[in-house]
């Protein structure tokens, strides 16, 4: 285990990581785990668990970091009446199916292989995030009956595999299907939890090696990591969701879909051996 002088700088970066994160979920909608996976990969890789295990840690700490979330960004978004239950209760099965499924192959995966979907589908995300516009539509409803069924679960499945919650995937595909900006945040954290509980559930019986478990890991998940990145979005989430409601998130958007292609690209560069 590293000394003190490694410990404090990586506890003082996880509350700074744990506060943007919080932010983003209530005010993007892209969902902290987005910034928590390749932040806990640079944390645990500093602390010298390079283990072909350690994306699946990763993965499990920070879906579990979005559960607390995305309730609390919900809760916030339904005192504004945002949120679309309608839409959140028809997903739910087909999304809980895929997030189980995403548990079952992403544990089977290595760690450089998972780095590498997440360097691919964090560059696309970041795209979109920077180039989309609000008008793009794909229909004017959401899918129902037999399209629903089939894109449900790939939505929850991709979601795990990345260590995100609904909000990355499910605000654009809900806006390119007419939903309103501000009504798919807030639906898109429900998605969050849907993909969250089942997948940690899952996640705590995956076994992975001593010698690659950072200490106090249950499973795949590091308590210390959730604990320090909780006890900061607790705090900046439902600010990050007033802020949604009072401005236009615009400049944020492209201004974050920058950050997120670099951090993309670096994994993919870790990823790739370069």
């Amino acid at each position: 285990m590293s000394d003190i002088q490694t410990l404090l700088p990586l506890i003082a970066f996880l509350l700074v990581i744990g506060g943007f994160a919080g932010v983003l979920a209530g005010l993007l909608g892209v969902g902290g785990g987005i910034v928590l996976v390749p932040a806990f990969f640079y944390m645990f890789s500093a602390l010298g668990y390079g283990s072909d295990q350690l994306m699946q840690i990763c993965l499990a700490t920070s879906l579990a970091t979005i559960i607390v979330t995305s309730l609390r960004s919900v809760q916030a978004h339904h005192a504004k009446g945002a949120v679309e239950w309608d839409i959140l209760k028809g997903w739910a099965p087909g999304i809980i199916a895929g997030a189980l499924i995403g548990v079952v192959v992403a544990s089977g995966l290595k760690s450089q292989v998972l780095q590498l979907i997440f360097g691919i589908f964090g560059l696309l995300i970041g795209v979109y995030l920077g180039l989309g516009r609000a008008d793009w539509r794909l229909a004017e409803a959401m899918p129902k009956g037999a399209r629903q069924a089939m894109i449900s679960p790939v939505l929850g499945f991709m979601s795990v595999l990345m260590g995100i919650g609904g909000g990355s995937f499910g605000v654009p595909f809900m806006t390119l299907h007419g939903r309103p900006i501000h009504n798919a945040v807030a639906t898109a954290a429900g998605f969050g939890v849907l993909i969250a509980v089942p997948s940690v559930l899952a996640f705590l019986l995956v076994p992975i090696a001593p010698e690659a478990r950072p200490p106090f890991t249950i499973g795949a998940v590091n308590l210390p990591a959730f604990a320090l990145v909780i006890a900061m979005t607790l705090l900046t989430t439902p600010y990050g969701a007033r802020l949604a409601h009072a401005m236009d998130p615009k400049p944020l958007r492209r201004v974050f879909a920058v950050f997120l292609t670099l951090v993309a690209l670096n994994m993919l560069r870790k990823a790739l051996g370069m």
